[in-house]
């Protein structure tokens, strides 16, 4: 494994900010839609624990499960090249067939089914619909997506895709630069019309793209995921505005080619600044870091400018057009929510706050990045929706690898994944209970899956998936989950 493997999303969360460190006063304005047909009465405490409708679902991507890279006209992402460089992937594996979803959709809708869930997260994989990124789509491109819409429905479960998880065509890659050029921002846009213009007569949620944090930090700074780049501080913060300005020319792009009615949002993991300890002063200061440390994406995009210590150092190249555009207005935010980033303590100094540092005690998981903090659920959305009054939000990843070795009766006790579940629900729903609008939640990862650089040593998944035979054999955790949404209360 190469050195640079070691980046986490705990890493990259940490990270992400430093040059955006500094204080300045709170915009009051908000990207929020002002019309949103999921608004009204909410989130009110329920005898049952959450609130009365709250959807509950799984998630996946494209690349991670479907497989079939080489069927009917789909092009090459920059995940395929970059697995399939040598030194890449710790496990020397790539997602060439992954657990073949693609052909085993249905199967996987039955798992979902009888887990009790209402709801799918899944991605669309770019270079399937536009091989060569742009230009003519391939008109096989979504088929795949028009059948596992059409089951999803006839099995009472609300599609929910995501336009962008990473697998960006390598055509644009070796034609732009990837997301270092604007030129893929707006062929970005000109894919999402294409895409909402076909499923928006049943899909009605779309999100824009999957974790701007990551796919820039690993992507385009560490080296440590496709397309591999280590770029200067200057050229990775022009990454990040030009995937910020994707999303905005996307949403727009979606509204004008959806149906009516279709609601758009990112899915973003942001990073979470926790208060140290719950006073006043802590919590105020957590909140002064969230906004600081997502500068880039989430306070740009829900206020329409950057924060001005953001912008002291290596400034992105943007016109006032580029803001607005950003800030277009969007229905919901989706949150990808792990761990704790960083935790906050009021401090007197020019940023208002200090981020304590972690000591080696700290505990973690199967995967060493992921350090649980369950407290984190809590936090993240209710700072969200008092820092820029976002009225709907969704959970769009949560979840924990583990060992996930079967027991002498054949069993997966991975006991250890439903600890880490139980207390972060107990604090999503402490969140929701107290009226922070969380209306879904999106377990990761329905099954075992290629897990980017980790390959198949890490699983993520509520079902263990034999990747030779690819049978999926259900764990003690979907039994933990399945009790969970039964009640719609922690079990």
């Amino acid at each position: 494994m190469m050195p640079f493997k070691r980046f986490s999303r705990r890493q990259f969360g940490r990270i992400a900010g430093w040059s955006a460190l500094g204080m300045s006063a709170l915009s009051s304005g908000s990207g929020l839609a002002q019309s949103d047909a999921d608004s009204g009465p909410r989130n009110r405490a329920t005898p049952s624990g959450f609130p009365d409708g709250f959807l509950w679902g799984t998630a996946t991507s494209a690349y991670q499960v479907e497989g079939a890279v080489n069927e009917e006209g789909r092009g090459p992402s920059i995940w395929d090249r970059f697995a399939h460089t040598p030194g890449t992937i710790s496990d020397h594996s790539n997602g060439d067939i992954a657990t073949d979803h693609y052909h085993l959709y249905k199967e996987d809708i039955q798992l979902m089914k009888s887990l009790g869930t209402k709801a799918y997260r899944f991605s669309i994989a770019w270079p399937r619909v536009f091989p060569e990124g742009a230009g003519s789509a391939n008109p096989k491109g979504l088929d795949f997506y028009n059948r596992l819409v059409d089951e999803l429905l006839a099995n009472g479960i609300q599609p929910f895709a995501t336009l962008y998880h990473w697998d960006l065509p390598q055509a644009l890659q070796d034609r732009f630069g990837g997301w270092t050029s604007r030129d893929t921002s707006k062929a970005f846009a000109d894919y999402a019309a294409h895409v909402t213009g076909r499923l928006s007569d049943r899909v009605k949620h779309f999100f824009t793209i999957n974790e701007c944090s990551r796919l820039v930090h690993h992507g385009h700074e560490f080296g440590a995921d496709a397309p591999g780049l280590k770029l200067s501080p200057s050229d990775v913060k022009q990454v990040r505005h030009n995937v910020a300005l994707g999303h905005g020319l996307a949403v727009q792009a979606i509204r004008a080619n959806g149906r009516a009615g279709i609601r758009v949002g990112p899915a973003e993991n942001a990073v979470s600044c926790i208060p140290a300890i719950e006073t006043p002063a802590n919590i105020r200061a957590a909140e002064i870091a969230t906004r600081e440390l997502n500068a880039g994406y989430l306070t740009v995009m829900l206020e329409g400018k950057y924060t001005e210590a953001y912008l002291a150092q290596d400034a992105p190249k943007f016109t006032a057009e580029d803001l607005r555009i950003i800030s277009s207005p969007i229905d919901f935010v989706g949150l990808n929510v792990y761990m704790p980033d960083h935790y906050v303590v009021a401090a007197d100094n020019e940023r208002g706050f200090t981020l304590a540092p972690f000591p080696k005690s700290f505990p973690h998981m199967k995967a060493t990045w992921l350090r649980p903090g369950p407290e984190t659920m809590y936090w993240v959305p209710r700072h969200v929706a008092k820092l820029w009054n976002v009225k709907s939000i969704y959970i769009t990843e949560n979840g924990t690898s583990s060992s996930d070795q079967p027991a002498a009766d054949g069993t997966i006790y991975d006991v250890d994944r439903i600890m880490y579940l139980r207390n972060y629900l107990t604090q999503l729903q402490r969140a929701t209970s107290e009226g922070v609008p969380v209306l879904g939640y999106f377990l990761w990862s329905l099954m075992d899956n290629f897990e980017w650089s980790d390959g198949y040593e890490q699983r993520f998944g509520l079902y263990h998936v034999d990747f030779e035979t690819r049978r999926r054999t259900p764990k003690l955790s979907a039994a933990f989950y399945r009790e969970t949404i039964a009640r719609n209360a922690v079990a």
